[in-house]
């Protein structure tokens, strides 16, 4: 499994519990939760373009 295949699959898990935490109703959580989402996000968009080899 990539890099990039850990972080999406690590947004997804962000994603899923941001949803639990609106529907409990906790809005810190669902900040902090989408805070660290944005993060992950852009770190597997970031890695997306590269090769495993490092060759551009």
């Amino acid at each position: 499994m990539s890099r990039e295949d850990k972080l999406r699959e690590l947004a997804s898990d962000l994603s899923r519990a941001v949803e639990t935490a609106r529907r409990i109703g906790l809005p810190t959580t669902i900040y902090l939760l989408s805070m660290a989402l944005v993060e992950v996000r852009e770190a597997a968009d970031a890695t997306g373009g590269e090769d495993d080899d490092g060759a551009a």
